[in-house]
């Protein structure tokens, strides 16, 4: 199984000082934070992509190959690439040269995106949101696969005799998951590709992840790519922890109740209690994290969010040490050791090249 964090890559102004970093202060901590993670033993990074304030991260391709240039083994991702908004030629382009870049150490998360000033900027219309995430991917898939693509669509100009480059790494294209909140056209879409589907697990009740997830599993099995177990699932999540559970309830209080996207609405204990937002121990926190698979099943990525809020990177590291030192190998050992021989593994470059030579053999 997979771990690892994710970031918004929120600018965000820190409640207990009340100082804001600055977009090279943040930029240059979203770095070390990523370097760090591997550091600790973490197997993933991924970064959110933002056109508005108050994010930074406009470009995550660019910031994304910076760290792989200072990594060795962390897998990078995105969380989310706006499918919607981005012109598919240019996802194509972009992720293929950061394939080549990082030594095939990437993947990418498709995601449409809900702030809906965004989409006039990029000449789209967010009410077409699903259709533009449906047709635009389909290009998307096609430009990876074939050499040589015509392409007619309604949302872009037509494509004549157009090769992408530079063509994917070893031939493979990166793995793709689909991330949603709350669109069951996703997790279709997912199931119907054959793709992974991650399920934001953030903001909503476990029955709604539960639902999402199950539906694409059945439609997983349904085009034929296995069963419905054997599909590719990840999941988010938030935690704060310190050793004791009071001083991480304490310390964190003030970050949760002005947060941006949660503050000032449900109480940290409410929203602990209806969310899978898990503030306490690094055991509590194991405790939890193993209780996703009672509703999800056997999954394959879990990533944590944890710079968020306000923090400051220094808390973010602590976090970090926590999670890599106490959390994680507990968690790799016990779910490794319920997983069943048939389920298979998050997939990788070097999984998807070895079944492609296996495959042309």
């Amino acid at each position: 199984m997979q771990f690892g964090i994710f970031s918004v890559s929120d600018i965000t102004t820190d409640p207990t000082t009340g100082q804001t970093p600055t977009e090279a202060e943040r930029i240059k901590n979203i770095v070390t934070i990523a370097k760090h993670a591997e550091e600790v033993g973490l197997d993933v990074f991924a970064l959110g992509e933002h056109h508005n304030e108050p994010f930074f991260s406009s470009s995550p391709t660019t910031t994304l190959a910076y760290i792989a240039a200072q990594t060795d083994k962390l897998l990078l991702s995105t969380a989310t690439t706006l499918i919607t908004t981005n012109d598919p030629v240019k996802i194509a382009e972009d992720f293929a040269m950061l394939q080549h870049l990082s030594g095939g150490r990437v993947d990418l998360m498709m995601g449409r995106g809900n702030t809906g000033p965004v989409y006039p900027w990029f000449g789209k219309d967010i009410r077409a949101g699903i259709p533009l995430a449906i047709e635009n991917y389909a290009l998307l898939h096609k430009l990876w696969r074939e050499h040589v693509v015509d392409w007619q669509g309604k949302f872009r100009t037509p494509l004549q005799s157009f090769t992408s480059t530079p063509r994917p790494l070893d031939d493979v294209p990166p793995f793709v998951w689909h991330g949603s909140i709350r669109s069951p056209e996703i997790a279709e879409q997912a199931a119907f590709y054959g793709d992974g589907f991650f399920a934001n697990h953030i903001f909503w009740p476990k029955e709604h992840t539960q639902r999402m997830v199950g539906l694409y599993r059945e439609r997983f099995a349904h085009y034929g790519h296995g069963d419905p177990d054997q599909a590719i699932v990840g999941l988010g999540g938030q935690v704060f922890m310190r050793r004791n559970s009071q001083d991480a309830v304490n310390e964190f209080r003030p970050y949760f109740d002005n947060a941006p996207v949660y503050g000032h609405g449900p109480s940290l204990e409410e929203f602990t209690s209806q969310t899978p937002l898990t503030v306490g121990s690094p055991q509590q926190v194991i405790d939890r994290t193993l209780g996703f698979r009672d509703y999800v099943g056997d999954y394959q990525r879990q990533l944590f969010l944890l710079d968020h809020a306000g923090l400051p990177v220094k808390t973010v590291l602590e976090q970090l040490d926590l999670l890599g030192e106490e959390v994680i190998p507990v968690l790799r050992k016990e779910f490794d050791s319920m997983k069943p021989a048939h389920v298979p593994d998050a997939p990788t470059h070097a999984s998807l090249l070895a079944a492609r030579q296996e495959a042309n053999a």
